[in-house]
């Protein structure tokens, strides 16, 4: 009896919305994370003013992604957002002192989520209008991101003999990334195959995953290592929080909406 009444309930909701919903919750609780990493002085105002600024550029992707009709039209906005999550990576590695004042922190969180997750909203294809129009582009690229994170750890496992960044990230080899790379390569090229409704080159994509997905991980781990800290929460028992699980995926979302763009003009 339970079940047929869910089964209708959840047959009613829109893709969209649901996809939506869970973007906006996982953004909610990487932020709180993100904060906790930085340590924030719990007495300073920076802190408070992180989740409603977080929130208004949410929205304003959102309500572009929502209304619109056609997609990845290359805006400037769009584009120098990309740019300041790029500084704010730099910033990370090579000027991380910048980062011990709180309104550093509060930029660097702003970049560091709002940017990609707002993006992610982008990816799949969907519009106010049509009922059938929501693509599983976003699907596609989870599956690739966990797969090139499985076979770079196996192929590190088995083969791996040379340091990738052994202060950061001491399990990273290259052998296991160029394992990674070719697996995941030949998953996009399945992918391609098998799904011809996807917009853009799943080979490409996937490269392009490989690639970004170690530097996401690698982003990640600096961020915890400037700060102190071992994992960015506990919300998923025994494998840390929200950012720990989507580190590869806060960096793949810019560089894949990037890639769409230029699909689309040529």
């Amino acid at each position: 009896m339970g079940v047929e009444v869910i089964k209708p309930l959840y047959s009613n909701i829109r893709q969209e919305y649901l996809y939506y919903g869970l973007i906006t919750f996982l953004l909610a609780v990487g932020t709180w994370e993100c904060i906790n990493i930085m340590k924030f002085d719990p007495k300073g105002w920076e802190k408070w003013i992180t989740y409603p600024i977080v929130g208004l550029i949410f929205y304003r992707f959102s309500k572009k992604y929502f209304n619109q009709t056609f997609f990845f039209d290359p805006n400037i906005s769009e584009l120098l957002a990309i740019f300041l999550l790029i500084i704010g990576i730099v910033t990370l590695f090579r000027y991380s002192k910048e980062l011990y004042f709180d309104n550093g922190k509060l930029i660097f969180t702003v970049v560091y989520l709002a940017i990609p997750f707002g993006l992610a909203l982008g990816l799949p294809k969907y519009n106010a209008n049509s009922e059938t129009s929501f693509t599983s582009e976003v699907f596609m690229l989870f599956v690739l991101i966990w797969s090139s994170d499985s076979f770079a750890y196996f192929s590190g496992r088995l083969f791996g003999k040379h340091k990738m960044a052994p202060k950061i990230s001491p399990k990273k080899t290259w052998e296991g990334f160029a394992g990674g790379v070719i697996l995941t390569l030949i998953l996009g090229f399945f992918i391609e195959q098998y799904s011809p409704e996807l917009r853009g080159n799943w080979m490409i994509i996937g490269f392009l995953v490989a690639v970004f997905a170690p530097l996401g991980d690698l982003v990640e781990s600096q961020l915890k290592r400037t700060f102190g800290v071992k994992d960015s929460g506990n919300i998923i028992p025994g494998h840390g929080g929200v950012l720990d699980r989507l580190d590869s995926f806060i960096i793949c979302v810019p560089v894949i909406y990037l890639y769409f763009i230029v699909e689309r003009l040529f």
